[in-house]
């Protein structure tokens, strides 16, 4: 029996700004553009979690979807939602602000917990504006 995938959807609402302290103003601003603004910019993030793995044999669920949604609200959105991403987040201390490095950090935060829940995870999507998103499988191949 092959794997099943299934996909949560979450949304939350942050601030950050892209800058490097090491960088020149001049620098920062070809590099990262209306990013660098120091008054901060937000977005209306859209994160889906996707966990692979057989049904249950009881359940018939690859993960109950309940347990998923309190783990992604407890651990990410939470911690994010109307925040500056860049000031207010813990495990964002010290890292660039980027959409890529935060895909990074919350599957860090999301593998465990999954895991004990009973699933694999397998890809998070996070969209930051309609036209930029990014996807992160944790270092493994899509799929």
């Amino acid at each position: 029996m092959s794997n099943c995938y299934i996909t949560r959807r979450e949304t939350f609402n942050a601030a950050h700004k892209l800058w490097r302290e090491d960088w020149s103003q001049e620098k920062n601003d070809e590099v990262f553009g209306k990013c660098s603004n120091h008054n901060w910019h937000g977005h209306n993030f859209t994160l889906y979690v996707t966990v692979k793995g057989l049904p249950h044999a009881e359940s018939g669920f690859v993960i109950n979807l309940k347990d998923l949604s309190k783990i992604i609200k407890d651990l990410i959105i939470e911690p994010l939602d109307h925040k500056n991403l860049n000031l207010d987040v813990p495990f964002m201390k010290g890292i660039l602000a980027s959409t890529e490095n935060l895909v990074i950090e919350i599957w860090k935060i999301l593998e465990n917990p999954i895991r004990e829940a009973g699933g694999e995870l397998a890809r998070i999507k996070l969209i930051e504006t309609e036209n930029n998103f990014v996807e992160y499988y944790g270092g493994k191949e899509p799929y």
